[in-house]
């Protein structure tokens, strides 16, 4: 071989420009690659993720509007939702091992399928049907939804974990709270679609999102390694290891959960939409010749004369909005409480010094998070008397529509945030607690409890939204204040008790920071001014040497991986 001609070993450096490079140069790069290939499928899944999240929101407010226009009461709706919720549960169960058994990918897809058949079916939905035979069908056809929502699920919370190394607690809650932040934000979009889709037709609704699920199919097929979340010993899980009685502090956490997401779903899910669209009281029992002597929310009848609420079954006492007014205040919430969310490590945790958290974290916001729905419970109490009217008015809209409705947008926007918060405390703890090698079954239970909330909470809505009311007459229906107010006060309970069930995890923290203040729980050796100052100093610690991953950073690499995907 001539003196100078290349080996075979200087073949790579040829193609990296003829230049030899220096051992740091090849360990930065290779470090580099490394990061990239790891973060290739928490952007894979992300983005289909993401577009499903799109569809899930959309959905839930196709059937509630559309079965609304139908006059199904509260009650009938949440039935509708029962096996959604339902299937939530046993799918968390059963994916949770599927996932450790055939990996990510396998049910990713297998979710955006079912939910490409949920809206299929949705199309059989027919105007002539009875209610009961609208409810059994609906109910039916949810279930498939409730199955692909949490097989999807299960992909995104999982992906977390595996891509990020666990010595780097506080990257992995940056990560976390972005995904799951921007997840809920363009739930928010799906909502607003949802609602705006169904006001022009029925059939434009189910099929623009089925468009969007047949979008993210192929990334999702193609993107990801079959054997991405594999566990290294599948012949050997089990349902018992889902219950796994040797990581009290999951269960604890995921009891928590149910209540969490109760007090959510107690006024928000049903109650809130049916309210925001039911017409005040006042409206009702006006003399009328045909619709147009109506305001929003009544009709004419013509038998009585007089004006009648649209759907009594939603009761009165509301705002009388339209559908695309409804789906534009809940997707602000969604979207506010997603980018609250997402932004919770650098604009609450971070400057109270408590990133990453712990469980006297969460106790905290959990308090917290009782306020806003009090609040509210209080102040819809307070206008149910006054939200029934003998005398039909023709001067607008009584005071109390005015001051609810400045009261809901006050409650909304600081549950929102605060309810943000719990919740990226939440889902950080969940991955920080879950086995490395059983983490998609670790993660499964816990949203299964998640399910279990949902199911409560929107079960309880129903309930309490239809029959906690005063019966108003046949023009009216019952007085929706007063199911509303009921629905936040339960909502209330609910947190309180996700905050004292959090008490009994034990994580190894006994301390509590909140920014210069600190509290200490239990007999300590050392003095408390000492064990304070020591927890500071570590606290400044963790902020100089743990590995941030900031949203720009992310950006940054995300696009390097779509850079190598090109």
């Amino acid at each position: 071989m001539a003196d100078g001609a290349p080996t075979s070993l200087d073949e790579p450096l040829i193609r990296l420009g003829r230049r030899r490079l220096q051992p740091t140069e090849t360990v930065a790069r290779t470090e580099a690659t490394q990061q990239r290939d790891a973060l290739l499928p928490f952007v894979v899944i992300s983005s289909t993720y993401l577009l499903f999240t799109i569809t899930d929101g959309a959905l839930r407010m196709i059937v509630l509007l559309h079965a609304y226009r139908k006059s199904f009461t509260a009650m009938e709706v949440t039935l509708m939702f029962v096996l959604y919720e339902l299937a939530g549960v046993g799918t968390n169960l059963a994916a949770g091992i599927a996932g450790a058994r055939w990996g990510i990918r396998a049910t990713l897809v297998t979710g955006l399928l079912l939910q490409i058949v949920t809206f299929g079916l949705l199309f059989g939905w027919e105007d002539g049907w009875s209610k009961s035979q609208a409810i059994l069908y609906v109910t039916g056809v949810q279930l498939f939804g409730g199955v692909a929502k949490d097989l999807t699920k299960l992909g995104g919370k999982t992906v977390t974990k595996l891509v990020t190394p666990e010595e780097k607690e506080t990257q992995l809650f940056k990560l976390v709270s972005l995904l799951t932040g921007w997840k809920n934000s363009l739930k928010g979009v799906g909502y607003f679609l949802g609602s705006w889709l169904i006001g022009i037709s029925y059939g434009l609704a189910l099929g623009a999102m089925m468009a969007l699920v047949l979008l993210a199919l192929p990334m999702a097929y193609f993107g990801l390694d079959p054997q991405l979340g594999v566990s290294p010993s599948p012949g050997r899980l089990r349902l018992s290891d889902v219950f796994d009685r040797s990581n009290p502090n999951l269960n604890w956490l995921s009891l928590a959960r149910l209540f969490l997401f109760a007090s959510r779903d107690f006024w928000f899910e049903v109650p809130l939409p049916f309210f925001l669209r039911s017409p005040p009281c006042a409206a009702i029992g006006r003399p009328c010749a045909d619709d147009s002597d109506c305001g929003s929310g009544t009709a004419c009848d013509a038998e009585a004369g007089a004006c009648a609420n649209l759907n009594p079954g939603g009761g009165c006492g509301g705002l009388g909005w339209s559908r695309t007014q409804v789906g534009a205040l809940l997707a602000l919430y969604i979207i506010m409480y997603g980018q609250f969310q997402a932004y919770t490590p650098q604009l609450v945790t971070g400057p109270l010094r408590q990133t990453p958290p712990n469980k006297r974290t969460e106790v905290l916001w959990g308090l917290v998070n009782c306020l806003p729905t009090l609040v509210m419970a209080v102040v819809a109490a307070a206008s149910a008397d006054a939200g029934t009217y003998s005398q039909p008015s023709h001067a607008g809209l009584p005071p109390h529509t005015s001051l609810l409705g400045g009261s809901l947008v006050g409650t909304i926007a600081c549950f929102a945030l605060v309810f943000a918060v719990n919740s990226s405390i939440h889902s950080y703890l969940v991955v920080l607690y879950a086995a490395s090698d059983k983490v998609a079954a670790s993660v499964g239970f816990y949203y299964m409890a998640n399910a279990c909330g949902r199911l409560l909470g929107t079960l309880g809505s129903g309930v309490l939204y239809t029959y906690v009311g005063d019966d108003l007459g046949l023009l009216a229906g019952t007085n929706a204040v007063q199911g509303l107010a009921a629905c936040f006060a339960a909502a209330t309970a609910s947190s309180l008790l996700a905050a004292l069930i959090t008490l009994q995890i034990d994580d190894g923290d006994a301390a509590l920071l909140c920014g210069p203040c600190c509290v200490l729980y239990g007999g300590a050796e050392a003095p408390a001014s000492d064990q304070c100052s020591r927890l500071h100093s570590r606290a400044e610690a963790d902020e100089a040497a743990a590995g941030r991953l900031s949203e720009e950073e992310v950006v940054r690499l995300s696009r390097q991986v779509s850079d190598d995907l090109e």
